[in-house]
């Protein structure tokens, strides 16, 4: 596991799908403010709560890194996509009842949709960058 690289697709991809939760509203989607949510939740205001929000991402992406990128078939952007479903169904399940809203976000599809959106972009971004190898370069001799 190369843990420098995993964290840095965890940052890039909670930095993408922050910034896809951020324009959700003008893509007809619900708003998606996790990182208030967490700061409320916690008592710690928005500016911890968005930080928590990164610290999952790339906590989860270490998890990637150690558990599903070496274990999971296809290519890098797959099986982040494939992983990320985990995050998601532990969001709809657990973290949002826990912070006091419905499972399955109380059935309303356009959150839920969201929410699948923002987790396969955050997996595809995180398969993507871990899975990454830059080009060798050339050694003077």
């Amino acid at each position: 596991m190369r843990l420098g690289r995993a964290v840095e697709a965890g940052l890039a991809g909670t930095a993408v799908m922050t910034m896809l939760m951020l324009v959700a509203p003008k893509m007809g989607l619900p708003p998606m403010p996790i990182g208030q949510m967490l700061g409320n939740f916690l008592h710690i205001g928005a500016a911890l709560g968005w930080a928590m929000h990164f610290m999952i991402g790339v906590g989860l992406a270490v998890g990637y890194a150690l558990v599903f990128a070496d274990w999971l078939p296809g290519r890098a952007a797959a099986r982040g996509m494939v992983f990320s479903l985990i995050p998601f169904l532990m969001a709809q399940v657990a973290v949002t009842p826990m912070m006091g809203g419905p499972i399955f976000s109380g059935g309303d599809v356009k959150m839920i949709m969201g929410s699948l959106m923002g987790h396969l972009v955050y997996g595809a971004f995180v398969g993507v960058v871990y899975g990454w190898l830059p080009a060798r370069r050339a050694v003077p001799a």
